[in-house]
């Protein structure tokens, strides 16, 4: 008998044999793929994904006999790419990649191209049976465009594969973390639960009477078929509860299988992930990022072990499997583009999902065309809904491109095809919503700035960059009430110091917070006046949003911009250059109206060079199917700068978990709590506080905060040095 797996310790009667693996993986991933109209091809692929353990030296590597490497992932690749077909191609790029990632189909640095995989691969003897003898090529579930459309596929195919193949393997051995996996209450529970939630909310007022309107619309539309749906709401609309209602009943119209929640920022993700979590049952609701503390939620064992919620919820984050699932927009795009098996595992799950994309104005610029082609992808060929959320909406529709490059008929342009908006009238909810006047204090040195502050009681004034903010709040940190937040404050850190500035607006004590644009989208807090540093027109209205949130001021309440006579950082001066032109423009007397944020986003866009910089399309869109998958992976970073954590002791649950640290043979979850402490710190700044014995390494690997000097209790890390303002972003 053949083998593929071992069990530790017990006798190869209780091995699992070949056979039963690749008939189960086999069945597995026929039912993950069929989710989108390839059950044949998920079963043909996992069929073969492991008929290399065939090999008599990798049984014998099971039995001990032999130590050396048999690779068994190339025989079946070798059979597929000998068909000469695109099926063939599709079936090895998949079998080839279930271990390592998805290859190249050539030249690649480490010799793992799908090439070199097949030209080293275990040929099967001559006599033994071919197991392709008797299947017949499937047919494609639809017809494809282009290439781009076949490597989506694959990798669609390969994410059922690979996860098919963890589950069975996870199932023989190791029976009870398999036994943890839990799919989560149905929908139906959950639309239950949402429902009696908004049954008590009826708080009486304008503003809620708006907020009904804009949900009874979202609600009536869900018998809209499947496909791109704007929601335009503007900010303090209600939209992240309104959202929802949207895709829980068109999930339940449609026979959709979940809600997938993407978010730009972790801040808005904590909020909103908590409010998710407080209406519906156990079990609901994944949070996938990176700063998710699984503990802080769930609690923790009797025994510092994991609770049993906590653990479920971990394994559902590896592939997905709930009913609603909130993320980032890193997780999500970069998982669209990724080679790693561990990152695509979870892509099948997307298959006949409801994905809210919060704040899509937040889409990134640099990778616009890739990210726009995956979601027209998901939205024809996979059974999705994609509901654009936010209160500026981007010009993202192909007529948006084509009126502002005039391109004809928009033949290779990008942007998405017709959408559906799902509030009532966008143009009259601006207007009823208006809470604000936006006035332009054109061009003022920081100390006067810091002067505005100082003169207002309780005043937001919001800048571009972290170190733009430590500057200013030095100049107002001994008035009365005054706050900072920026990213050199770790999570915690932050998280304690909104709730300080939420009850100081509350007592209407003096509150004066200057903060970077992380205070932007999603934190529910309300001033009476901002100032904001000049930046694209979408953050200036969402700075407006921080402002007489609920209309609690008698009229418009006011929000200044400025240019800072010390000049604007490099990241942000195009931004800041296009929505001046809206402001100062024919559109200047009403900047926040849905036409002055097309014309902004028409600006932001058309005069790119390019909106996929990276060509990530190009590796991707060979016409000979010799696609780069792991190059493409590679290129597609949503974060440009790379940087690395620094831990801040900042509590004393911080400094136990440090403690813990070094002891850990197993790290994970400890830096998983972690995350609430890190500050995040550019490679060159690390260099600097390790040269000024900043950060002492724990295990030699992790860099630890050792001089409270370098903390300041309301401004976060203190970096030694001068630093450019640019260097110090969000």
């Amino acid at each position: 008998m053949l083998f593929a797996h071992t069990l530790e310790g017990e006798p190869p009667s209780r091995w699992q044999s070949l056979d039963d693996h690749l008939s189960a993986v086999s069945e597995r991933a026929a039912q993950f793929a069929g989710t989108f109209g390839a059950q044949e091809w998920g079963r043909i692929i996992g069929l073969l994904h492991d008929v290399g353990k065939c090999n008599p030296q990798f049984q014998q590597r099971l039995t001990g006999e032999y130590t050396g490497h048999a690779d068994h992932k190339g025989t079946g690749a070798r059979l597929l790419h000998g068909l000469g077909t695109g099926f063939g191609r599709v079936g090895a790029f998949c079998v080839a990649g279930h271990h390592g990632g998805l290859p190249d189909y050539s030249h690649t640095e480490n010799g793992r191209s799908l090439k070199t995989v097949i030209d080293k691969a275990f040929v099967l003897p001559d006599d033994a049976e071919n197991p392709l003898q008797g299947i017949h090529e499937p047919a494609l579930p639809f017809e494809p465009d282009d290439s781009f459309q076949l490597a989506f596929f694959t990798r669609m195919l390969f994410s059922a594969l690979v996860d098919a193949d963890f589950l069975d393997t996870e199932h023989f051995m190791d029976s009870e973390k398999s036994a943890w996996r839990d799919g989560g209450p149905s929908l139906d529970e959950l639309a239950d639960a949402l429902n009696r939630h908004l049954g008590n909310i009826g708080k009486p007022g304008r503003i809620n009477g708006l907020r009904a309107e804009i949900l009874a619309s979202c609600r009536e539309r869900a018998v809209l078929p499947p496909g791109l749906f704007t929601l335009t709401v503007p900010t303090g609309g209600g939209k992240t509860l309104s959202s929802m209602a949207f895709a829980l009943d068109h999930a339940l119209r449609h026979g959709m299988r979940r809600v997938i929640y993407v978010i730009p920022y972790t801040s808005i993700i904590e909020q909103n992930a908590r409010v998710f979590r407080d209406i519906f049952p156990d079990g609901a609701v994944i949070e996938h990022h990176s700063t998710f503390d699984a503990r802080t939620v769930f609690g923790e064992a009797d025994n510092a072990g994991e609770t049993a919620e906590a653990r479920r919820h971990r394994l559902a984050c590896e592939n997905w499997d709930a009913p609603v699932v909130v993320t980032t927009n890193v997780q999500f795009f970069e998982s669209l583009f990724a080679a790693r098996t561990s990152r695509c595992r979870k892509l099948h799950n997307l298959a006949g999902s409801v994905i809210v994309l919060d704040e899509a104005q937040m889409l990134p610029v640099k990778f616009l065309d890739p990210c726009l082609r995956a979601l027209e992808e998901l939205t024809r060929n996979y059974g999705c809904s994609v509901v654009l959320c936010t209160a500026t909406q981007p010009a993202l529709r192909r007529e948006d491109f084509v009126a502002a490059r005039r391109n004809g008929d928009g033949h290779g342009l990008p942007g998405l095809g017709a959408e559906r908006e799902l509030a009532p009238d966008p143009e009259r909810l601006h207007h009823a919503f208006r809470r604000t006047a936006l006035r332009d204090l054109k061009e003022l040195p920081l100390e006067r700035v810091a002067q505005l502050v100082r003169e207002r009681e309780r005043v937001l004034c919001i800048v571009n960059t972290r170190a733009r903010a430590a500057e200013l709040f030095d100049l107002v940190r001994d008035e009365p009430g005054a706050r900072h937040l920026s990213a050199l404050m770790c999570p915690a850190h932050r998280l304690a110091r909104l709730a300080e500035i939420r009850e100081m607006l509350r007592n209407g004590e003096p509150c004066r917070v200057v903060s970077t644009q992380l205070v932007e989208a999603g934190v529910d807090i309300s001033f009476p006046e901002v100032i904001r540093e000049m930046a694209g027109l979408d953050s200036i209205v969402q700075a407006a949003g921080r402002c007489n949130r609920e209309g609690e001021n008698d009229g418009l309440a006011p929000v200044s911009v400025f240019f800072p006579a010390e000049g604007l950082g490099r990241s942000f001066a195009a931004q800041a250059g296009h929505a001046a032109s809206v402001l100062r423009g024919p559109k200047g007397e009403d900047p926040f109206s849905p036409e002055a944020i097309r014309d902004y986003f028409c600006l932001h866009y058309w005069l790119q060079e390019s909106l996929d910089q990276e060509d990530v399309l190009g590796k991707l869109g060979s016409p000979g199917l010799e696609w780069r998958f792991r190059e493409a992976a590679r290129k597609f970073r949503l974060i440009d700068s790379p940087m690395v954590p620094v831990i801040v002791p900042w509590d004393e649950r911080a400094a136990a978990l440090v403690e813990r640290l070094p002891f850990a043979e197993h790290p994970g979850g400890l830096l998983r709590e972690l995350q609430q402490y890190t500050v995040q710190v550019y490679e060159p700044q690390l260099r600097a506080l390790n040269d000024a014995g900043g950060v002492e390494w724990v295990a030699d690997t992790y860099a630890v905060l050792c001089r409270a000097d370098l903390y300041d209790d309301r401004l976060g890390l203190v970096m030694p040095g001068e630093w450019k303002a640019e260097d110090f972003q969000i």
